[in-house]
């Protein structure tokens, strides 16, 4: 499926609705443009417009569960906005971003650190810190319990962001992070997630642990 469709092009009504909500002085047009360009970017297989549009369609059907919905929204359209293969600071580059965009905006004082925690958080190395950002966490993983045919693709798409890895050493890294994955007592942080993805996200992690 091309990630490029019209399907999966970011939404900028929506992203401008948001910032109205959350940032009412940002020019939501003007901060559209810089992250649908880091989204198209060349080296993105997985990690891009759709990928985005992928999550938001997941926050929705859970919004309700976030204590401060606008804020969990806001990190999810963030939370990729720079990915890097090479080197580990993605996560605190995105989080920048979007500290500052809040800041441009005139988002209220206490908004930009929980933001700034969500998406560090999607460094997925530690317990989330506060409850909007397992949810947040939840969505970015929901791709793990995804019909095998969709996850199937999301394990090739990682490997072509990863295409300047030999082929033994991706194998080893990718079966490492894979298997601490499945060995967590629980893959999702929230009841709603756990009940409808975590077996499917078992299974599938062993299959492609098995394969790799």
């Amino acid at each position: 499926m091309d990630p490029k469709s019209p399907t999966f092009r970011l939404d900028v009504a929506r992203w401008s609705a948001l910032c109205a909500r959350v940032a009412p002085g940002l020019d939501a047009a003007q901060a559209f443009a810089p992250l649908r360009e880091a989204y198209a970017e060349s080296h993105r297989a997985y990690h891009n417009a759709e990928h985005i549009v992928e999550c938001l369609a997941c926050f929705d059907e859970v919004a309700g569960e976030a204590e401060r919905a606008d804020e969990v929204e806001f990190a999810l359209w963030l939370h990729d906005a720079v990915y890097r293969t090479r080197g580990g600071d993605s996560e605190a580059l995105s989080a920048e971003w979007a500290v500052r965009l809040l800041a441009e905006g005139g988002a209220e004082p206490d908004v930009a650190p929980r933001v700034e925690a969500m998406i560090l958080a999607t460094k997925h190395a530690a317990e989330p810190p506060f409850p909007d950002a397992a949810l947040m966490l939840d969505i970015d993983l929901s791709i793990l319990g995804r019909d095998p045919e969709r996850f199937d693709r999301y394990e090739r798409d990682v490997r072509r962001e990863y295409r300047w890895v030999p082929g033994p050493l991706f194998r080893s890294k990718r079966k490492e992070m894979l298997i601490a994955f499945a060995e967590r007592p629980h893959l999702y942080g929230t009841r709603a997630f756990r009940d409808r993805f975590e077996s499917q996200a078992r299974e599938n992690l062993a299959r492609s642990i098995a394969a790799l």
